[in-house]
């Protein structure tokens, strides 16, 4: 998560989106007094206690809300990027099997394995992703939510909106795998579709 007090806008950053990406292009327009909380590649933490104590920089919308208080929370623009479900769960098998070789010598053998036995319901890259950007009502709490398939547009509205010059986005700890859809059966869409049916109405995707 950004908050960015120069620039008055809070960036949420959702698991498997390419929020590396957009972190990269962010921080070149933060000032002094902007803060920033990651776990990965750079190591920053919030000066709030019940948050920097967390340890990782995947902040939810009903996390910091209470933390800057009502005004400063609906004062400022907040943003966030969403993903096709079934494009995201490949890309979280790919990073969860990069060191064993098991995505890569089965794919669908391993993403199966990882929805139907594994299923790592608490673990924070494989949670459904409006569980992030959204309020106690279950309604998407962002200004504006860009797409991960349109990165660049997405991001150049979020410059717009919030008055940042236009950056070029670079690719960073991106996942190596082919298109979503060479890697599904039925089953494996039907699971994927049960597990992140939410995520597939709110954000209007589906498989493609």
């Amino acid at each position: 998560m950004i908050i960015s007090h120069q620039h008055r806008y809070i960036f949420f950053a959702v698991p498997k989106t390419g929020t590396h990406s957009v972190r990269q292009a962010l921080r070149q327009h933060m000032g002094e007094q902007d803060l920033e909380q990651v776990g990965l590649f750079v190591q920053k933490k919030f000066p709030f206690p019940e948050l920097s104590a967390i340890g990782h920089g995947h902040i939810t919308a009903r996390q910091i809300r209470p933390v800057l208080g009502e005004e400063m929370y609906f004062a400022y623009k907040k943003f966030a990027f969403v993903r096709n479900p079934f494009d995201r769960f490949v890309s979280y098998c790919a990073f969860m099997g990069r060191n064993t070789g098991h995505f890569e010598a089965n794919p669908t053998g391993f993403m199966r394995y990882v929805i139907r036995d594994l299923r790592p319901v608490d673990h924070l890259l494989f949670l459904p992703q409006h569980s992030f950007i959204d309020d106690a009502d279950g309604k998407v709490a962002m200004d504006i939510v860009g797409r991960n398939e349109t990165m660049q547009a997405s991001f150049d509205q979020v410059c717009r909106d919030v008055g940042l010059p236009e950056t070029t986005l670079e690719r960073v700890n991106s996942s190596k795998h082919k298109s979503y859809h060479e890697y599904y059966d039925q089953d494996l869409i039907d699971r994927v579709s049960d597990l992140y049916r939410k995520d597939l109405e709110l954000f209007d995707y589906r498989f493609e």
